[in-house]
């Protein structure tokens, strides 16, 4: 096993199973699924996300591909780091750290919002290890408004619910731009791996309050030299709605790298799901082209 991590736990059947990998000081989790020996994907969620916000959409890539959910340092079963500790550079570092002990030599990446940041920045520093990325929602450019908005929602955010009912009334009130489209059932599953129980009982973030607190540190952090680096072939997802990934971006990555693509996903703001017919259709011919 490489010195630059270790994994902890797997199992060997080609259904959904949990991953642990000790890497870059950190015990990370990764959901899998798939077959081992096919094409690997590694799908990184948004700021306040968590893997199986991926759920869905990894599910049907499954079928052609081995994919890996990962939980972003100090999200979901992933250990906290230092509060100094979440921003990209070390995000980018602990990918690398976590291909390597997985033992992964070629990669495509999915990234959602703060996880397309991380592909983009890692694309930029590792290309020999990667074959694709697709990048949802999110740009070089990353519009005001919208940045804004998402800083106020995880700042503001309560340390604590009484019960999944006001989880719930929290996730269809204040995100209703990134879940309009789903229905309750779908919001019930998306919200519950966001929280546990604590131990008064409570519903509490699976989250470093930490990262609230340096939210602003870690939005944006990309550019138009670092987008200019990446040499595999891109794909952007956009929701046509998005406040966060204008229009006017997405066409100036496509115009600006040789090998990129846009596909808008109507009726969606920020940010696809990767589940809506145009994302799934855009994601098949992307990655298996």
């Amino acid at each position: 096993m490489p010195s630059e991590g270790r994994i902890m736990a797997t199992a060997v059947a080609t259904g959904v199973r949990d991953i642990f990998v000790e890497a870059n000081g950190v015990r990370h989790h990764l959901i899998a699924r798939g077959s081992p020996g096919t094409p690997a994907v590694i799908m990184l969620h948004g700021l306040a996300g968590q893997a199986h916000v991926f759920d869905a959409a990894a599910t049907r890539l499954a079928a052609n591909f081995h994919v890996y959910c990962l939980d972003i340092r100090g999200r979901g079963e992933s250990n906290w780091g230092a509060p100094d500790s979440y921003q990209v550079p070390t995000y980018v570092a602990d990918l690398e750290a976590v291909r390597t002990a997985l033992g992964l030599e070629n990669i495509a990446l999915v990234g959602t919002a703060l996880g397309g940041i991380v592909a983009m920045n890692y694309s930029a520093v590792f290309p020999e290890h990667v074959s694709r990325v697709v990048v949802n929602d999110v740009g070089p450019v990353v519009e005001p408004v919208g940045l804004e908005r998402i800083l106020q929602h995880v700042r503001g955010a309560p340390e604590m619910f009484a019960d999944m009912r006001a989880v719930l009334k929290y996730y269809r009130e204040l995100y209703v731009r990134m879940v309009e489209h789903i229905d309750e059932e779908q919001l019930a599953e998306f919200a519950r791996h966001n929280v546990r129980k604590d131990d008064n009982g409570m519903y509490v973030w699976k989250m470093d309050p930490a990262i609230r607190r340096r939210a602003a540190a870690t939005t944006g952090a990309t550019s138009w030299d670092v987008f200019a680096r990446i040499t595999c072939p891109v794909l952007v997802v956009r929701g046509a709605n998005s406040d966060l990934l204008s229009a006017e971006t997405a066409s100036k990555m496509a115009g600006s790298h040789p090998n990129c693509a846009v596909v808008e996903v109507p009726g969606i703001g920020h940010a696809p799901m990767l589940t809506e017919p145009a994302a799934i259709a855009a994601l098949d011919h992307f990655l298996t082209d």
